[in-house]
């Protein structure tokens, strides 16, 4: 059995990602536990879904590295792009830097937007803990607006408010404005699926309830096996709900990228 289900999801991780362009793109990682040389170590399962051409998403693919690292990173998207991931607008992830240099060197015509609920808590944690409610809705306003330009607006209104009581959040933010501020170059009608990784996240929890019922893996092929049917359980489903993002909305999202159309964000990113 197990033999037969390797098989499967072997083909499912190296099946040819055909159904593009994919626009958009998410990708983050979970960290596990596995037996190797007599020992337990943490691996992390690196996992990217998409939202192809007919506006549904896929699974595009799970990788097994010992270290969330740039090489890892890189090797993932390598692979990625060589079954034929193409015509990505936006990947959407938190800040870790491997992951993002990895963005860059292989989908170069690509956005980033670094995940509104990771970027939170980085705040936070520059933030004095008595002011994190008042910063936080701060924050919250800049999303909370009808249209791309009110965005930018009123992100510029949040900086000149914490400029003077708050300089190293002001700075932190400033830091960060181009990337959690991406999403604003598309249609306001995918900002919520593209604004964060929290569908990602969703899909991480799934895959947790089904692992942590396992604790320590035997080995990594044991991992691959039960991820991987799981991811590809989740893909089958996918493909039988409604669109993810409508068709007519995809298709500007593409044209927002086109020559012309608003510059792409410089894909620049730290660790905290």
């Amino acid at each position: 059995m197990a033999k037969d289900l390797d098989a499967q999801v072997e083909a499912f991780r190296t099946r040819p990602l055909d159904a593009g362009p994919y626009t958009f793109v998410a990708a983050d990682a979970l960290v596990l536990k596995v037996r190797e040389a007599g020992r337990t170590v943490n691996v992390h399962a690196l996992v990217a879904t998409g939202v192809n051409a007919g506006g549904y998403r896929e699974i595009l693919g799970l990788h097994v590295t010992s270290a969330e690292d740039g090489a890892g990173w890189l090797g993932f998207f390598r692979d990625l792009t060589a079954r034929g991931l193409a015509g990505v607008a936006l990947v959407t992830s938190d800040a870790h830097r491997g992951l993002t240099e990895a963005v860059g060197a292989t989908l170069p015509g690509a956005s980033w937007q670094r995940c509104r609920t990771h970027y939170a808590a980085n705040l936070m944690a520059v933030t004095p803990k008595s002011a994190w409610g008042w910063a936080r809705a701060l924050l919250h306003s800049v999303y909370d607006q009808p249209g791309a330009a009110s965005v930018h607006a009123q992100s510029g209104r949040v900086l000149d408010a914490l400029a003077d009581k708050l300089p190293q959040v002001a700075a932190h933010l400033d830091a960060a404005r181009a990337g959690i501020l991406a999403f604003t170059a598309f249609p306001k009608a995918t900002w919520r699926q593209i604004w964060s990784s929290n569908p990602q996240e969703r899909l991480n929890r799934e895959i947790r309830r089904r692992t942590d019922v396992v604790g320590i893996f035997p080995g990594r092929d044991a991992l691959i096996r039960l991820a991987g049917a799981v991811l590809a359980e989740q893909h089958d489903e996918w493909t039988e709900m409604r669109r993810y993002i409508g068709l007519d909305v995809l298709a500007r999202s593409r044209h927002a990228t086109e020559p012309g159309q608003p510059e792409e964000v410089t894909l620049t990113a730290t660790t905290a």
